[in-house]
C-alpha cells in the first residue's frame, strides 16, 4: 500500500439516510472520515460507502484469504463476514488459525463468523470438533464478529444442550447469531428463532422469505454459483435484508462480485438505495461494523464509479489508504502455504462395487436441481448385471461415492465411533456424463472424498489422483484433467486467472462428456451437505434431510 493517506476525496457523495446524492467532499484524518461538506462543483463520478458481503465462505472461491480479499476489492467490496467453517471442518482450530493470520497479510475488512457447528451432522465422518470451549474462546476475539450459521436446525428445535449453550456464549458476548434453515416453517421456525438466530441465507422462495422475515430474521438474499435465489426473492421487505454470495467460485469472482449482485437486484426492480444499502449500511449495522455509511467518524472504506450503471469500480479506499486505482491493485499480496490434509489409502474398483442378490430392484437416488442447492429424492427401478448395480447412462443415472478423506487421520484426538473405512455409494441423476469420472476433495461440509462416475475403474482412478492433489479431477477414456488445490484441499495460491483458465479447461472437458450443468463444481460438492433438503450421502450412506435419518439405497 501507498504510505501517504489522503485527504480528501470528492464527488457525488451517496446519502443513505436522504437516499440521494449530492456533489461533496469527504476530509479524512487517521483513516476515518473527519467531515463531510457539500460543494458548487459538477462531478462525473459517485462515491459511496464499500460493499460488506454479510454472508460468505473464503474457501468456496478455491482462493487462500489474500487473494480473495485482492479480488474482491477490486470489485468493490472492502470487507467480509466470512464463516470458516469449510477449513475448522478439515483442519479445526489449526485450519481457523491460518485463515486468520492469511487474512492479515493484505489490508482488507476481514470479519469473521465462529462455526457453530463442526461437525455439521453426527451423520458423517470427520475428526475435528468446535466446542462451547472453542467457542468462547474465539468470539471473544474482535475478529469474530458473529457465531456461524446454525445448520443443525433440528438439534435447535429439539433444544440440544451444547448447541444452546454455543447461543447462550454468544448472547453473552453480545455478537449475532447466524441462521441457516432452509424450508423450515410454522411451530418449527418459531422454536428456532426464539433462540436468538437472527439470519437466514437459505430461503429460495418469497413466502418462505416473508414469513421468516415477519418474525425479525434479517434475509440474506443469496446470489452465488450454484445456488441463485435473487430474482425468486424479489418483492422482500429491502429494509430487512442483506444481498449475499454465500459461495462464489473464483471464475464468477473474477467476473464480479457484489458489485455484480447489485447491478442484478436494480436490473430486477429493486429502488437504487435500497439495493446500496443491503450490500453497506443493512449489513454493517446488523455486525456492528463502523463503516457502511458515510458519515462523520465512519472508516473510509470507500468505492468510487464512473457510474450506477455496471457497477465497475474506478478506486477503492481501506480505511484512507487507497487500495484500487485504474484495474490495479496498489498493494503487495503475500501469501501462506498449508498441508493438503487427504489422508486416504488407494482405491480400486471393487470399493466402488454395489452388489445385490436380484435381478432387478428399486433403487433411491438424489436428483440434481440446475443453479440450486437442493436436491430431490427419486425412485428408479434398475436392472443388475452379474448381481451389480452399474451406471444407467440412458437415463442419466450415475454412481456416486464419497470417501471418508481422514481415514489416515492419528488416532490421538479421533471420536470414539471413527470408522475409518467408510464408503458412501448411490446413483445420482441430473449430470449428464456419458464417460468418465469427476472426482472433489471440496464436498460440504466434511469434506470427504466425493466422486460420480460412469464407470467404477475410472472412479477409482480419480480418487486415487485427487488423494495427491486435492481439487477436481476428471478422467476420461485417455484424458486426465486437474484443477488442484493443495491448501487443505480446498484453495490455492495460484494466481486467479490461471485458476480460472484451469477450471474452464475441466468443464470444457466434462461438456464435452455430456455434462449438463452450468456449475458442475459448485453441484457435485454439495451433494454430501447433510443439512439441505431433500436427499444426500455421506461416507455413511443415503440421508434424507427431512427426517434427519439414513435411507437405505434399495428400497
Amino acid at each position: 500500500m501507498p504510505k501517504f493517506r489522503e485527504k480528501k476525496i470528492e464527488g457525488n457523495i451517496c446519502d443513505l439516510e436522504r437516499e440521494k446524492f449530492f456533489p461533496g467532499r469527504i476530509l479524512i484524518k487517521n483513516g476515518k472520515i473527519f467531515k463531510v461538506e457539500k460543494v458548487s462543483k459538477k462531478f462525473k463520478n459517485y462515491i459511496l460507502p464499500g460493499f460488506i458481503d454479510s454472508h460468505c465462505h473464503i474457501e468456496s472461491s478455491f482462493l487462500s484469504p489474500p487473494l480473495f480479499g485482492a479480488l474482491a476489492i477490486s470489485q468493490g467490496t472492502v470487507s467480509v463476514v466470512a464463516d470458516c467453517h469449510e477449513i475448522a471442518n478439515v483442519l479445526g482450530e489449526k485450519g481457523i488459525l491460518w485463515m486468520i493470520k492469511g487474512a492479515k497479510l493484505i489490508p482488507f475488512k476481514f470479519f469473521w463468523a465462529l462455526p457453530s457447528c463442526v461437525p455439521a451432522t453426527k451423520f458423517e465422518t470427520t475428526p475435528n470438533k468446535i466446542g462451547k470451549k472453542e467457542v468462547k474462546k474465539f468470539l471473544k476475539r474482535k475478529e469474530f464478529v458473529a457465531l456461524g450459521e446454525v445448520m443443525d436446525f433440528p438439534a435447535v428445535i429439539k433444544r440440544d444442550k451444547e448447541i444452546l449453550e454455543k447461543i447462550k456464549i454468544a448472547k453473552k458476548l453480545k455478537k449475532p447469531i447466524d441462521g441457516h434453515c432452509p424450508k423450515l416453517s410454522g411451530k418449527d421456525l418459531k422454536k428456532y428463532i426464539e433462540t436468538g438466530i437472527s439470519t437466514d441465507h437459505e430461503c429460495t422462495s418469497l413466502k418462505e422469505a416473508k414469513e421468516k422475515q415477519k418474525l425479525g430474521m434479517l434475509i440474506q438474499i443469496r446470489e452465488g454459483s450454484a445456488a441463485k435465489n435473487l430474482r425468486d426473492l424479489i418483492g422482500l421487505n429491502y429494509q430487512k435484508c442483506c444481498l449475499v454470495t454465500d459461495d462464489l467460485e473464483v471464475k464468477d469472482l473474477i467476473k464480479g462480485h457484489l458489485n455484480e449482485v447489485l447491478r442484478k437486484a436494480i436490473k430486477l426492480g429493486v429502488p437504487l438505495f435500497k439495493a446500496i444499502k443491503m450490500v453497506t449500511k443493512i449489513p454493517a449495522e446488523h455486525y456492528r461494523l463502523n463503516f457502511g455509511e458515510i458519515k462523520v467518524g465512519k472508516e473510509v472504506n470507500l468505492v468510487e464509479f464512473e457510474n450506477l450503471k455496471d457497477f465497475k469500480p474506478k478506486r477503492v479506499w481501506i480505511e484512507g489508504k487507497l487500495g484500487f486505482e485504474k484495474g490495479k491493485i496498489l498493494f503487495p499480496i503475500k501469501t501462506l502455504n498449508l498441508e493438503t490434509a487427504i489422508k486416504v489409502k488407494p482405491k480400486s474398483e471393487k470399493d466402488f462395487a454395489i452388489k445385490v442378490d436380484k435381478k432387478r430392484v428399486k433403487v433411491r437416488l438424489i436428483e440434481v436441481i440446475p443453479n440450486q442447492i437442493l436436491t430431490k429424492e427419486r425412485i428408479f427401478e434398475m436392472r443388475t448385471s452379474d448381481l451389480k448395480l452399474k451406471p444407467d447412462l440412458k437415463r442419466d443415472i450415475l454412481k456416486i461415492a464419497v470417501i471418508n478423506r481422514y481415514e489416515l487421520q492419528s488416532a490421538h484426538h479421533l471420536p470414539k465411533n471413527w470408522a475409518p473405512k467408510n464408503i458412501g455409494l448411490g446413483f445420482v441423476k441430473g449430470f449428464g456424463l456419458k464417460e468418465g469420472a469427476l472426482a472433489s476433495s471440496i464436498s460440504h461440509d466434511s469434506h470427504n472424498l466425493i466422486c460420480i462416475g460412469t464407470n467404477n475403474k475410472d472412479m477409482a482412478k480419480a480418487v486415487n489422483i485427487l488423494r495427491k492433489s486435492g481439487g477436481f479431477v476428471f478422467i476420461s477414456k485417455n484424458k486426465k484433467v486437474k484443477v488442484k488445490l493443495p491448501l487443505a484441499g480446498l484453495m490455492t495460491n495460484e494466481n486467479p486467472q490461471k485458476l480460472v483458465k484451469n477450471i474452464k479447461i475441466l468443464e470444457s472437458e466434462l461438456k464435452k462428456a455430456g455434462c449438463k450443468l452450468k456449475n458442475p463444481l459448485s453441484q457435485i460438492s454439495f451433494l454430501a451437505l447433510l443439512v439441505i433438503p431433500e436427499l444426500r450421502i455421506s461416507d455413511k450412506g443415503l440421508f434424507n434431510v427431512k427426517n434427519f435419518q439414513f435411507k437405505r439405497l434399495i428400497i
